[in-house]
Order: C-alpha cells, then structure tokens, then sequence
C-alpha cells in the first residue's frame, strides 16, 4: 500500500493508546514508521527519526542488532510458541535460570528470587505479583491481609489490578468505582531527596494504622517514571521496605521501567540494599523486540501455593503466551548483548 492508503487505513481503523482521536484526526496524516535501524526509526517516506524514547523504554541496544536478530531467526526453526500449561521450554527454562542468577547481584539478607512466572506486558507483571500477594496471605491463615499499599501519583499499568494501586488521577480516575482502595504513602518530589524524612513519619503513621489489613507494599524503585521522574533516596525505599516487612505485609517492586540499565546498575534495587518478596521485570527484558514481562518471586511464596490439587491452592492465572519461546530467545540475547 502507498504511504497515503495506510494513513488513510490508519485513521478509519486504528485505535492508539492514550492518544485524543480529535487531535490525531486533526494534526494531518500520521508519522508512519516502516523499519529502523540502530538508534533511529525510519518512516515509510524514508525519513529518518531518533527513537528518543527507546520505543518506550524498550529498546535497549538499537534496533536490528545483529546477535538479537540472529537468536530470534534460529529459535523461529525450532519453534516459535508452546504454552506452559503443562508444558515446558527450553528457552523459559533458560531464561528463568539466567535471570534468577542475575538477582543474586540484588544485596541482602532475605531469601533470594528463586521462581520465575512468565506474562507479557509490565501490566500484567504487577497484576500477578498482586494476586500471588493476596493469595499467598490467605493461604497462610493471614485472612485479614486484603490491602495494598502504594506511592501517591505510582504508576503499574492498565489492568484493574494494576489501576487500584497506581495513583495519577489523570489516567486512572474515570475507572474509580471498579478499583480497589489501596493504602496511599506520600510521595518524595524533590531530586536532592529533601523532605523525605517527613514523608517517612506520615507512612509510619499510615503503616501503623493499616499494618494489620496489609497484603503487601508495591512500589517503584528510585524513580516513578510516569509521575514525571519524581526521585526518591535508596534510603526512602529502604525505610519503606522496612516498615511493610515490620507489620508482616509483602514486599513487590515493580522494575518494569528501572531494570535492564535504566538507573545505571542492572536493577535499580542493587542501589537499595535489600531484596524484595517478589520483582516485577518487563519493558527492557526482551531488548525491545517481544512483549515479554517476568514475576519473579521467593522460594517460601512458591511454597505456599503447595498442596493436593483438590485444596485449590494452586496460582489460577496464566496467558496463552506466557514463556513464549521467541520472545525469550530475545530476552535471553538481550542479557549476553
């Protein structure tokens, strides 16, 4: 199709996430990207365009790198999808064990992250790690643990799930009356962390209210990224993580945005010093090729789903494309890249 029919396709038929169709419609036929190449997009009139967004925080070393390229073309003549209910893959299989010996790098004194759950966007990352949470409290008698807490203006993704414990108004108020209520902490909005000390004294005083009705705290490490780069101090998060683990709430950290480089070591937590209960991984993960996202969680959480199969403790969530074998092949090209 010519240049002009796709716009035209695009315009009848395409609707784009958090984008005004009023606006687009108006602003005149859109910027098409047709291939790229290393750091640049390219648009189907052969103009070329820097990927100042890295393809929203996705791509981590260019487009059409060569080794990722190479590893996707070799697992497409093996096989390019099996599920994993019931089945097992080499390439999940791999990456699961690369990527639980790259957490060892996360310091600590807690248990390691020893279990690997596969789904495909860092929505549905954090949604998993919210129902392994909940169900995990449950199944350990702490029936009274039904809450979340969250940073004021967070942001986990677009599921029910992941809305209830995000924060920015903007995108997620309209959808209020489906969500559940999470416990709202104060956030730091200053980059030379100052301040950060009174936040910390109104979240004791909230932890100390709702400690009791906690299944976990889920929070973003170092930066919230969609709240506008908002920065907090490796000792706030420490602090934070301290206070939910003291009243026997869980500790999730979303990396969807910060892991794979994005704050300058692999995982924003290496800065913080302590490890999480589970970590949310996506974004980055596949090096911008395939939606890939990961859930990775400890030994004593995996246990708790344990049991005959008629107790029903097991996780009742999957995707049809979980561990899909392209999308790990890239993840795990990614890693060597």
């Amino acid at each position: 199709p010519s240049p002009q029919t796709l716009a035209a396709w695009d315009l009848a038929h395409v609707w784009h996430p958090f984008t005004q169709a009023e606006e687009w419609e108006a602003d005149g036929p859109p910027l098409i990207i047709d291939r790229a190449e290393g750091c640049e997009l390219i648009d189907v009139h052969g103009s070329r365009y820097l990927d100042g967004v890295s393809s929203l925080w996705t791509n981590v070393h260019g487009h059409c790198h060569d080794g990722m390229n190479q590893a996707i073309r070799d697992q497409l003549d093996r096989v390019s999808h099996s599920t994993l209910l019931g089945l097992a893959g080499t390439p999940s299989i791999q990456l699961a064990k690369k990527i639980v010996e790259l957490c060892e790098r996360i310091p600590g004194s807690t248990e390691p992250l020893t279990r690997v759950f596969f789904s495909d966007s860092g929505s549905t990352s954090v949604e998993v790690a919210l129902k392994m949470a909940f169900q995990y409290q449950q199944q350990i008698g702490q029936t009274e643990r039904t809450r979340f807490a969250a940073l004021a203006e967070a942001y986990h993704g677009d599921t029910i799930g992941s809305v209830s414990v995000g924060g920015i108004d903007l995108f997620h108020a309209i959808y209020r009356p489906m969500l559940f209520d999470a416990v709202r902490l104060p956030s730091p909005n200053r980059p030379d962390h100052e301040g950060e000390q009174e936040l910390l004294e109104e979240a004791r005083r909230l932890f100390a209210a709702h400690g009791s009705e906690l299944a976990a705290l889920v929070v973003e490490p170092l930066v919230q990224g969609a709240a506008g780069m908002r920065m907090h101090s490796p000792e706030f998060l420490r602090e934070l993580m301290s206070m939910a683990r003291s009243c026997g709430a869980l500790v999730i950290v979303d990396e969807v945005a910060t892991g794979m480089g994005r704050t300058g070591t692999l995982f924003a937590l290496e800065q913080v010093g302590l490890r999480p209960d589970l970590l949310c991984l996506a974004k980055g993960i596949s090096g911008g090729y395939l939606p890939l996202a990961l859930t990775l969680a400890t030994e004593r959480i995996y246990d708790a789903f344990r049991g005959p199969y008629t107790d029903f403790k097991t996780l009742f969530h999957g995707h049809t494309f979980t561990g899909n074998a392209l999308a790990c092949a890239a993840a795990l090209a990614s890693l060597e890249a």
